[in-house]
């Protein structure tokens, strides 16, 4: 589970004085006990929450990165990336545009799906099995393009 590994990180970020590394690191452990104390949890989290809970920091701070960007605030958009890349170390190894449209293009031919109609259904498919490991808009995109 990342929640005993982020224990140990933080105590060796606060030894090394790494402040980037510090803050991304607590971020995790908020947030993995916010979901853990959240109305109608159970105990333990599992490892696919974990993966969406760290994809939701990963996402949320690249949006606000983006919006520190337009506005002219370079110093708040490099402490955002710093965090992102704290957190991506803790997610599965990123695949790569290629590697997902091989998948998407085998869960379609598995599924028989013809149409955009069914991109639904697709896109469910694909959530599960590529979780973690692939960007929601690039797995949304592709099926759309493979589904047109």
């Amino acid at each position: 589970m990342i929640a005993n590994t982020i224990d140990q990180e933080i105590k060796q970020a606060m030894l090394a004085k790494d402040q980037a590394r510090l803050r991304g690191l607590r971020a995790i452990k908020a947030a993995l006990l916010l979901a853990k104390t959240e109305k109608g949890s159970s105990e333990e989290i599992t490892e696919e929450a974990e993966l969406k809970i760290l994809q939701r920091l990963i996402k949320q701070r690249k949006e606000s990165a983006d919006i520190y960007k337009q506005q002219g605030r370079e110093d708040l958009s490099t402490i955002e990336e710093e965090e992102i890349e704290v957190i991506s170390n803790f997610m599965p190894k990123q695949l790569d545009r290629a590697e997902v449209e091989a998948v998407i293009s085998q869960i379609i031919k598995d599924s028989g799906a013809n149409s955009v109609k069914e991109m639904g259904k697709i896109m469910g498919l694909a959530n599960r099995e590529l979780a973690g490991k692939a960007d929601g808009k690039l797995i949304a995109e592709i099926v759309k393009t493979q589904l047109a």
